[in-house]
């Protein structure tokens, strides 16, 4: 189970309150169970960070980047962030605003080839630890 930081539930919820424009539109196609039948979080404390989405059940964490994710510091920061998330063997896709805001029906495509291949891997897995 993944640490949970007290101390980020009250700023998760005032990002949840304060949703970009393309958080808002993929939010939309992600709630409620409606895409692949699986439930995602949005701005969910996971060890010691805020990710804006997670689904639990394909241990999937999704980043969208506004501009200032293009800058070498934040560049940095993303990057070790997102080796931290898969050192927890969490899978982490990212996608600009932008493209989400031209482009919906390829970021939902992507996350569906992902969440596919999740479900293929753990299905592997189950079959390679209980046939032995």
């Amino acid at each position: 189970m993944l640490e949970y930081h007290q101390h980020l539930r009250d700023p998760a919820r005032d990002l949840r309150k304060n949703q970009t424009e393309a958080e808002k539109l993929l939010w939309s196609k992600l709630r409620r169970k409606q895409f692949c039948g699986v439930q995602f979080y949005r701005q969910k404390p996971i060890a010691g960070f805020i990710v804006d989405f997670y689904c639990a059940a394909a241990n999937l964490v999704i980043e969208l980047d506004g501009k200032h994710h293009s800058e070498c510091n934040q560049l940095v920061y993303d990057r070790e962030r997102t080796q931290q998330l898969e050192a927890l063997e969490l899978r982490v896709i990212r996608f600009s605003n932008q493209l989400v805001l031209n482009n919906l029906e390829l970021v939902v495509a992507e996350i569906q080839t992902v969440l596919q291949s999740r479900s293929e891997e753990a299905q592997h897995q189950y079959l390679h630890h209980h046939v032995e």
